[in-house]
């Protein structure tokens, strides 16, 4: 299944898993208020949501005097790749990873921490930056943007819960089974389907990510020295905004990597070689 239909399956998932747990809460009513308060928290996070993680990592935007290898990077890039300039921030920190946040491609911003640039070569950096870059212009910080707000949304009603009853429609009863699968059942589902969302758009930005630069192998050695940098630097990320660095500055396995917001390291690089022999 190629990535989009995947993200699109996904997505549906998410949406059918909202319905469900809104219509076991509060019957007709439930369903359509569930709709009705995503809606408005997706919108939310859509206008503020980059601004917020910015802020919350305290990126300095930087143009092409203070940082001029970061800025030229992400400037030739993005002409090469037909795409409007974004903004440009570095992130006081010794953790070497980066993200790309925003609505649109004509609203992004790049972020790239100072670990990053001490980290690796410019070939590397720049595989790094395309792969971002790629992200953009497959609008993914929109799609994750929601991903996360349904989720978050999800396990927020899911924990009322535990306070509220059933169903408030009068036509029927609550339905036991249905109430205990929205309280325990569908955090976990959002969250799964949340994760199998960022982990299908990071293989489709390390693909876009190696064409845009034209060298597959610069992000795939970047990607190696990443996972050892950050895991020797970790960066104190939020799980809330994991998904959107380049390699995840939080840490699991075996049953957790179901969890894990990007798809394994070896299996990225391997993809990329793939890609490079091609060539």
């Amino acid at each position: 299944m190629g990535n989009a239909l995947k993200t699109g399956f996904l997505m549906i998932a998410m949406t059918a898993l909202l319905v469900f747990i809104g219509e076991q809460f509060g019957g007709v009513n439930g369903m359509m208020g569930m709709l009705i308060f995503a809606v408005l928290m997706n919108f939310g996070s859509l206008w503020f949501s980059d601004k917020i993680v910015l802020a919350m990592y305290h990126a300095k935007e930087v143009g092409p005097h203070e940082v001029p290898e970061l800025y030229g990077i992400v400037q030739r890039l993005t002409t090469q790749a037909g795409m409007p300039m974004p903004k440009v921030y570095i992130i006081p920190t010794d953790s070497p990873n980066a993200f790309a946040t925003g609505r649109s491609p004509r609203h992004a911003a790049v972020a790239a921490t100072e670990g990053i640039m001490h980290l690796l070569t410019r070939d590397e950096l720049e595989g790094v930056i395309a792969h971002e870059l790629a992200h953009v212009k497959n609008r993914d910080t929109l799609i994750s943007a929601v991903a996360a707000t349904m989720a978050g949304v999800i396990m927020m009603v899911s924990r009322l819960a535990f306070f509220f009853g059933g169903s408030s429609d009068d036509n029927r009863g609550g339905n036991p089974l249905g109430l205990l699968l929205a309280m325990i059942v569908g955090p976990i589902a959002a969250m799964l389907i949340q994760m199998a969302i960022s982990r299908s758009r990071e293989y489709a930005a390390d693909a876009g990510g190696a064409a845009i630069c034209g060298r597959p192998l610069s992000l795939a050695n970047a990607l190696s020295k990443l996972e050892s940098g950050a895991a020797r630097h970790p960066l104190p990320a939020t799980p809330a905004t994991s998904h959107m660095f380049i390699v995840n500055p939080l840490r699991g396995g075996g049953i957790a990597g179901l969890f894990m917001t990007h798809p394994p390291i070896p299996e990225r690089v391997a993809r990329l070689e793939q890609m490079a022999n091609r060539l």
